[in-house]
């Protein structure tokens, strides 16, 4: 198969790749998508007309063929992001690529978020203490909780002091929230009593009287048209195990259980005012490129998720996501061995019904409580992050070339690991005259989670379309929310805090 080779200016690469075949070796599917879209070196062939970054001999690789795609046809004048700018390059606006401290960022903060914040350091010290935090956790008063930790990482009991806390983000920079009425209940053993009255109906008021007005104010405000895009959407996280009586059955036999229609029509219920709103807004804000809200459907632990969810949000997707405008995303665990197989098949079945997928792309919350983890998550590290890092870049990629035919409609990278954060932002950087998919990327993470990356965002790397999930509700709730955090995320908690945490915060506070 011929192909033809051009030589590019030569660029100024950081060491990383972007992908790793052996990911995808033992799928067939997955193997021509990465035939299709890797970049890599010492590439031999290219199905795709992509323009590929080989390091030894800084040349690009192009081929005419027609590619078997997986996802969207490409043309022949497409490229594909797979490299950072040149230092060099006039146009980039970000600098060099340097990850996040904690000294300039805990400047801005008060002296009671501080405190706290030295607490969460001492709880995080070592696996000991973080450990006895977690056994002891259940059993402190409210009252303390609301003061101590309820603050740092939720948004508030009622609607009033939610808003004020997207209005505290405006300040820092951070344009937008992902609200979640925390009503846990991931285990399904919780009797959720009148569902529609308890979450459904305070969903749809939450985004009526926090993120309607919280995005307005700042459309509102602005006096560059050309801004309108910059601002982040307001998202509402949809927990598919609050949203129905006896999740486990239902979930397992999603589409076969009588009951299964019920949590379909109360996602769906949720996200028609989403859509109404964004076709209203549109017709006043004509020049804004990415929908003004999503309802977003949140992961759940594997049988759930495999056997229920993704069914119930490409049934979503198919229902709502058919207008310019995106109304509803999905969301995808990419520490899954088998994640890039269901976004493949997930990609092929938009494409051929004529709607497109918005995607939030996590790593993973359940990793400590999946019984089968060994078999159904990668082994290492290493491993879930070239294929978070894959997958961010090649839909990337699909957006960038096909633009408004893309089957992605929308991205949400929602990670706390600063590399893939800051990957993500210098590649948004190369787009920096691409409006639409600038428009309809957003990076994000949990509220009171890795805010000195946000920070770093922010002031070096120029974003603007940063949000924060912000879980809200009663103290109650909300607890059982922090517990599974505290449980599930327990390393990433003890790396994002620990000693290095409390010498921080104590320098700063004496």
């Amino acid at each position: 198969m011929g192909i033809h080779r051009i030589t590019t200016k030569t660029q100024t690469i950081l060491p990383f790749k972007l992908f790793d075949f052996k990911l995808f070796k033992n799928d067939m599917t997955s193997a021509m998508f990465y035939r299709h879209y890797v970049s890599g070196t010492n590439m031999k062939e290219n199905t795709g007309n992509s323009l590929l970054y080989t390091p030894e001999n800084t040349t690009a690789t192009t081929s005419t063929s027609n590619p078997i795609s997986t996802s969207t046809s490409i043309s022949n004048s497409t490229t594909v992001i797979s490299s950072f700018p040149s230092s060099s390059s006039s146009s980039s606006t970000c600098p060099s690529p340097s990850f996040p401290t904690y000294e300039e960022y805990f400047k801005t903060l008060p002296k009671q978020t501080l405190f706290s914040l030295f607490l969460i350091g001492v709880c995080s010290l070592n696996k000991l203490t973080l450990s006895t935090a977690t056994y002891i956790f259940p059993f402190i008063p409210l009252s303390l909780v609301r003061i101590l930790v309820s603050k740092l990482y939720c948004g508030g009991e009622n609607m009033q002091e939610v808003l004020q806390c997207g209005q505290e983000l405006q300040k820092r920079g951070i344009s937008n929230m992902m609200l979640s009425l925390t009503i846990e209940n991931s285990e399904g053993v919780k009797q959720i009593e009148n569902i529609d009255q308890s979450i459904v109906d305070p969903t749809i008021e939450s985004i009526y009287k926090v993120l309607k007005p919280n995005l307005l104010s700042q459309l509102d405000s602005l006096t560059d048209e050309q801004n309108i895009n910059t601002i982040a959407p307001g998202y509402i996280a949809l927990k598919p195990s609050a949203l129905i009586e006896n999740p486990n059955d239902i979930l397992m036999n999603y589409g076969t259980h009588p009951d299964s229609k019920v949590l379909f029509d109360r996602c769906a219920r949720i996200t028609q005012v989403v859509h109404d709103l964004n076709q209203q807004l549109s017709k006043i804000y004509p020049s804004r490129k990415s929908p003004f809200f999503v309802s977003t459907i949140d992961a759940e632990k594997f049988d759930w998720q495999t056997k229920g969810v993704y069914n119930l949000q490409r049934q979503l997707m198919q229902k709502f996501n058919r207008d310019p405008l995106i109304s509803v995303a999905g969301t995808w665990q990419l520490y899954l061995s088998d994640s890039i197989k269901h976004l493949t098949n997930d990609a092929l079945l938009a494409k051929q019904n004529g709607y497109r997928l918005a995607l939030k792309i996590v790593r993973g919350a359940y990793i400590h409580s999946e019984p089968n983890r060994n078999s159904i998550i990668f082994s290492t590290k290493e491993s879930t992050d070239n294929n978070y890092d894959n997958i961010m870049t090649m839909v990337l990629n699909d957006m960038k070339n096909n633009g408004k035919d893309s089957v992605y409609g929308h991205l949400v990278v929602a990670s706390h690991n600063a590399e893939s954060q800051i990957k993500a932002a210098v590649l948004l950087d190369q787009l920096s005259e691409d409006t639409y998919v600038r428009a309809n990327v957003s990076l994000g993470q949990l509220l009171g989670m890795s805010d000195n990356l946000a920070y770093n965002l922010i002031n070096n790397y120029h974003m603007h379309n940063l949000i924060k999930y912000v879980p809200w509700g009663p103290t109650k709730e909300t607890r059982d929310y922090l517990l599974r955090r505290l449980q599930e995320n327990g390393d990433a908690v003890r790396s994002d805090n620990g000693w290095g945490l409390v010498k921080k915060v104590a320098k700063a506070l004496f």
